[in-house]
């Protein structure tokens, strides 16, 4: 079996790679020709299994660059990541983040379409598509509200997919899932810039923490557990779309406390609310009901917050004591 991943250098898809390795797949990535040149910098989440995969230089904005990959590669499995995919940095470059995250998917999407490929095909949604939610908690028929460029891209990019399925007859399905963090995630994240500032506040390298909104409400799970999922909904008969997450939430604002409670302190001493890291339009609470996918598949989020939290500020204060 050929598996291909987009986003194979990202949080997501280096968790990925390592899963498909481990049921014995052959595993391609896709990657931007840069990130060859400088891979200590751009493939340290895939520096383990680096000799194990097949990686491709290609751009996402050139369909002719992704054509010739699906016709080289042939892939089985394709599973769509790659995205701008930092809510906050689609306001200040909404254009970018709608026409990479827009185009990218048709041109993967009608690659397989036109050179024949029976892939079956996986769309990374998210749960920044119901934004200012219509119902609690959200599950497939929830309608869409999204409240970021970002949100309004991965409507775009679901449509999309849904629209090749049904006028195509591909097995493409969607994964609307929700936060899923790790000790991969990129320092822009919010759960990432709290743990690691944490990290730096134990060591005594830094005195605060500025953040914005702290009463926003998340459903938050561990992210490896997240590419079964992923891999799960394409082995399905039917393709289909399907939400995935804990059904807790918590509040950004819990995330601090027990952030700081892993290294004993206590979160009000070192916290200041800056205005600027306020959205523009806020999406207040999300939940996630995946009644559907753990009905159908078994798939079940098996880390708890808490957890999640320890061992995000564990790894932080590993890599600052290295």
């Amino acid at each position: 079996m050929k598996a291909l991943i987009t986003g194979i250098t990202g949080q997501d898809g280096s968790y990925l790679a390592e899963f498909l390795l481990k049921k014995g797949y052959e595993v391609h990535g896709i990657v931007r020709r840069v990130a060859l040149e400088n891979q200590d910098h751009r493939l340290w989440r895939i520096k383990k299994i680096k000799r194990k995969i097949h990686l491709h230089a290609g751009s996402m904005e050139s369909y002719a660059s992704i054509f010739k990959i699906f016709n080289k590669v042939r892939p089985n499995e394709f599973y769509h990541l790659a995205a701008q995919s930092y809510v906050d940095y689609s306001f200040q470059d909404e254009f970018s983040t709608l026409s990479s995250n827009i185009s990218s998917t048709h041109y993967c999407l009608s690659a397989i379409k036109e050179i024949g490929l029976n892939t079956k095909f996986y769309f990374a949604g998210s749960s920044e598509m119901f934004g200012k939610v219509r119902e609690v908690p959200q599950n497939e028929n929830t309608p869409f509200y999204p409240r970021s460029p970002y949100g309004i891209s991965k409507v775009a990019g679901f449509e999309l997919t849904r629209n090749y399925r049904e006028s195509y007859n591909l097995h493409a399905s969607s994964g609307i899932l929700f936060n899923h963090e790790s000790e991969r995630r990129g320092f822009e994240f919010v759960t990432r810039k709290i743990s690691h500032a944490v990290a730096l506040i134990k060591l005594k390298k830094l005195k605060f923490l500025e953040l914005g909104n702290l009463q926003a409400k998340r459903d938050w799970g561990y992210a490896p557990e997240y590419v079964e999922a992923m891999w799960l909904m394409l082995q399905q008969n039917k393709p289909d779309d399907y939400v995935v997450g804990t059904g807790d939430t918590k509040s950004i604002k819990y995330f601090v406390e027990k952030a700081f409670e892993v290294v004993d302190l206590k979160y009000e001493k070192y916290i200041k609310i800056n205005k600027k890291f306020f959205r523009p339009a806020e999406v207040e609470l999300l939940v996630a009901d995946s009644s559907k996918i753990i009905n159908k598949t078994g798939w079940k989020a098996k880390t708890k917050i808490d957890k999640l939290i320890e061992k995000m500020v564990i790894n932080d204060l590993k890599l600052l004591r290295k």
